[in-house]
């Protein structure tokens, strides 16, 4: 796991100027936060995800996908258990390897590890986008038609940013491959984005508020099909303005909001590691 002082640059640092260099430090140190809140939850998410979905495959019981993942195993359909398989396994790497990536002291000291992880997690987005909106509107999900629209808007995404990325790196232009790189990791990070952000709501809320947990439809969950990307999204684009032209007071009410936002996010990571992921990595 990356350390505290990785993870601080893991976005790359505001452009200091002479006179504001503390509204600059505090934006720095509330992306640093962020990014350690992210990492910790993601390396939770993919150890579920092994322990679960892995471990009942390892003894031979697929049948137990079912445990959590609506039409996650069914038999006689080969075909479409194999591409739930490739999208679990998918979904893990994915999530190990994102925020290597971000990591400036691999990009500096480990290029070539940097090269092929980006090689790695650009192709596993784009198979994890394909088969995820195979697994949705062929295998079947849980969810109403505005949720399945909001996740294939996701996927959309996922395919473009992942070949802006790499166009522009191809070009040569790395400071805009950083950036569509960025909006792709939170794009890929949407389904965990989803899960956190649920558990937040339900802790908030004491409980399902805006949907029918029996169902799985509702308004809080049609706007949370949308919001699990296009919040992350939104907020780094107005990270990136106030880091490179902001003032000091844009600076610190951007701080302040990643700060809350941070807050958040770690209240559902918590909620979620605590009440769903750590005990059936135990189960």
């Amino acid at each position: 796991m990356p350390s505290a002082t990785s993870a601080a640059h893991a976005i790359p640092a505001p452009r200091q100027a002479a006179s504001t260099p503390w509204a600059a430090r505090a934006l720095s140190a509330s992306a640093r936060f962020w990014f350690l809140a992210t990492v910790i939850g993601q390396l939770f998410f993919a150890a579920y995800i092994v322990a679960l979905y892995g471990g009942t495959a390892a003894r031979g019981n697929l049948p137990g996908w079912n445990a959590v993942m609506s039409h996650g195993h069914v038999p006689g359909d080969g075909a479409g258990n194999v591409a739930t398989g490739i999208h679990l396994l998918l979904a893990a790497i994915l999530m190990l390897g994102g925020a290597l990536q971000l990591v400036p002291q691999v990009r500096r000291h480990l290029p070539a590890l940097h090269r092929w992880n980006g090689r790695v997690y650009l192709s596993g987005a784009v198979l994890a986008a394909l088969s995820g909106l195979y697994m949705l509107w062929w295998r079947g999900a849980v969810g109403d038609t505005t949720q399945h629209l909001g996740i294939s808007l996701n996927a959309v995404l996922i395919l473009v940013f992942a070949g802006l990325a790499l166009k522009k790196v191809l070009r040569g232009d790395i400071a805009a491959h950083r950036r569509w790189a960025l909006r792709l990791f939170l794009a890929v990070s949407g389904v965990w984005f989803f899960r956190v952000g649920l558990m937040c709501w339900l802790a908030v809320n004491g409980g399902p508020a805006g949907f029918d947990p029996q169902t799985f439809t509702g308004s809080a969950l049609s706007i949370l099909a949308f919001a699990q990307y296009l919040l992350p999204l939104a907020v780094l684009e107005a990270y990136l303005r106030c880091r490179d032209g902001g003032n000091a007071m844009l600076r610190l009410g951007m701080a302040a909001v990643l700060a809350l936002l941070t807050v958040a996010m770690s209240l559902g990571i918590a909620v979620a590691a605590m009440g769903m992921w750590l005990p059936r990595m135990h189960g």
